[in-house]
C-alpha cells in the first residue's frame, strides 16, 4: 500500500484515480534509463563476443592448471613413474594375492610378501638361465645389426634402386660430422648415467614398497582416497575408480598376450629361416610390443638386418613380410578383438599418448601413456554417463567390493584393523544395501550404523 492510498475502509469511498498516460511515459523512460546505466557494460558488448570471452578464460584456465600438472609430473617423474609402474604390477598380482588368501587362508601381509618374493624370484631365475645367452646374443645383435646396416647401403648402391655410392657416403659423412660436433652433448650425457641408474634404483625401491602395500592393503587406500571426496559424490568416485581398475587389469593382461604373440610369431619364423639368435629376438620383439604402434615393428626391422648379414636378401624380404605379416594379425585381429572394451582408444588419441609419454619419461613414458591414457577415458565416460563396463554394477566378485558396501567399508575403515583378513561377503551380508550403485544417492548419505 503506497503512502497516498487512505487506509481502512475510506479506500471504497474514494474513486481510483485514473492513470495518465504521460505519466506511464515518464515512468518507461526513467527505468530504461536507469536500466542503461547499470548494464550499459554488458549491453555494449555483443552477446558472441561475450561467450567467447568465457570460454577463453576458462580454457586458459584448464590450460594453465594442465601446464602445471605436466609441470609437477616432469619434475616427480621418478616417483611418479615408480607409482604406476606399482599400480600395473598390482593389478596383475593381486589375483595371485587373493588366491594365496582364500585357498590357503594366508593372511594377507603374508600373502602379499609371497605373491612379491615369488615374483622377484621368478623373474631373476628367468633371467639368470637365459642370462648368459641373452646379455651375449645381445651384443652379437648389435655387430649384426651394424653388419646389416653396411650390407643395406651397399644394396641401395649396386641393387636395382642404383642410387649413387658418392650420395649415400656424403650423407653417412654428414651424419658423422653431426654426430663428431654434438660429442660434447654425447659425453656429458654418458657422465649423468650414473643419476639415471641412482633415479632407476630409487624407482625401483618405491615401486616395490608401494606394490606390497597395495597387495597388502589396497582397498584400504582407496577408501582413503575415496572419503576426501564429497559424501554424495563418493559412490560414483568409487564406481569410476573400480572401472579404471577394470579396464588396467584388461590393457595389461591382454598386452602381455599380444606382445607374447608377436614374439613367438616372429621368433618362429626366425627359426624356420634358420637365423641365428631366436632367444634375443624373440626377447626383444616381446620387450618392444609394448610399446603400441611402433615397438614391435622397429624391433622386427632388426631380425631383418640379422637375416640379411647371416643369409641374403631374399631371406631378408621373406623376414619382412614375416615382420608384417604378424604386425597385421596384431593390428587386425589381436588388439580389435582382446583389448575391444578395455581401453578402445582411437589411433590419434594412442599416437599423441606415446609421443607424450616419450617427451615426459622417454621409452618408460611410452610404455605407460597407453594405460593412462585407458583408465582416464573410461573414468570421464563413467562420469558422463557412459559406462565401459556394465555388468560391474551387479558383479559380486569385481574388485572393490560388492555392489552396494561401499559406505559400509568406509564405515569400517575407521575401526582399528584387528584382523588382516578380509571377508568380502561378511561386508555384503552386514550392508545396509545390496544392489545397483547408483541407487546409493537415494540412501542417507552418511555411512549407515553397524
Amino acid at each position: 500500500m503506497s503512502e497516498n492510498t487512505p487506509p481502512g475502509w475510506l479506500t471504497r469511498l474514494i474513486p481510483a484515480r485514473r492513470s495518465d498516460p504521460r505519466e506511464q511515459v515518464v515512468a518507461r523512460v526513467v527505468h530504461e534509463s536507469r536500466l542503461g546505466e547499470d548494464d550499459s557494460a554488458e549491453l555494449a558488448v555483443p552477446l558472441p563476443v561475450r561467450a567467447a570471452a568465457a570460454w577463453s578464460w576458462r580454457l586458459l584456465a584448464i590450460a594453465a592448471a594442465t601446464a602445471l600438472l605436466g609441470y609437477l609430473v616432469i619434475v616427480f617423474k621418478t616417483v611418479v613413474v615408480a607409482f604406476v609402474v606399482a599400480i600395473l604390477l598390482a593389478v596383475l598380482l593381486d589375483p595371485v594375492s587373493a588366491w594365496l588368501r582364500k585357498r590357503l587362508r594366508f593372511p594377507r601381509t603374508l600373502a602379499s610378501m609371497v605373491t612379491l618374493l615369488g615374483t622377484l624370484v621368478l623373474v631373476v631365475g628367468l633371467l639368470t638361465l637365459a642370462g648368459r645367452s641373452v646379455i651375449a646374443g645381445f651384443a652379437d645383435l648389435a655387430d649384426q645389426a651394424t653388419q646389416g646396416f653396411g650390407e643395406l647401403v651397399s644394396w641401395l648402391s649396386d641393387g636395382p634402386l642404383g642410387i649413387d655410392e658418392a650420395q649415400l657416403q656424403a650423407w653417412l659423412d654428414e651424419g658423422m660430422a653431426a654426430l663428431e660436433s654434438n660429442s660434447s652433448a654425447l659425453v656429458s650425457g654418458a657422465l649423468a648415467a650414473t643419476t639415471s641408474v641412482t633415479q632407476v634404483a630409487a624407482g625401483a625401491v618405491i615401486s616395490l614398497f608401494c606394490l606390497f602395500f597395495f597387495l597388502r592393503e589396497g582397498r584400504r587406500i582407496w577408501q582413503w582416497f575415496v572419503r576426501l571426496a564429497p559424501a554424495r559424490a563418493r559412490n560414483r568416485v568409487n564406481e569410476a575408480g573400480i572401472r579404471g581398475w577394470i579396464t588396467l587389469g584388461g590393457y595389461a593382461r591382454t598386452q602381455i598376450l599380444v606382445a607374447l604373440v608377436d614374439a613367438v610369431g616372429i621368433g618362429i619364423g626366425a627359426a624356420i629361416l634358420g637365423l641365428p639368435l631366436v632367444l634375443p629376438l624373440a626377447i626383444l620383439v616381446f620387450l618392444g610390443s609394448f610399446i603400441p604402434i611402433v615397438g614391435a615393428l622397429v624391433t622386427g626391422s632388426v631380425a631383418v638386418l640379422v637375416a640379411l648379414v647371416d643369409q641374403d636378401v631374399q631371406t631378408a624380404v621373406i623376414m619382412l613380410a614375416i615382420v608384417l605379416l604378424v604386425q597385421q594379425i596384431e593390428g587386425n585381429v589381436l588388439q580389435p578383438w582382446l583389448m575391444g572394451n578395455a581401453v578402445s582408444l582411437h589411433p590419434v588419441a594412442v599416437l599423441l599418448a606415446v609421443t607424450a609419454g616419450t617427451g615426459v619419461a622417454g621409452i618408460l613414458g611410452a610404455l605407460l601413456a597407453v594405460p593412462v591414457a585407458a583408465v582416464i577415458n573410461t573414468v570421464v565416460l563413467y562420469f558422463h554417463g557412459h559406462d565401459k563396463h556394465p555388468r560391474a554394477a551387479t558383479d559380486w566378485h569385481r574388485p572393490g567390493g560388492p555392489p552396494g558396501t561401499l559406505f559400509r567399508s568406509i564405515a569400517d575403515s575407521f575401526a582399528p584393523e584387528e584382523d588382516e583378513e578380509e571377508d568380502d561377503e561378511a561386508t555384503a551380508t552386514a550392508s545396509v544395501h545390496v544392489g545397483d550403485p547408483e541407487d546409493d544417492d537415494e540412501r542417507p548419505t552418511g555411512p549407515p550404523s553397524p
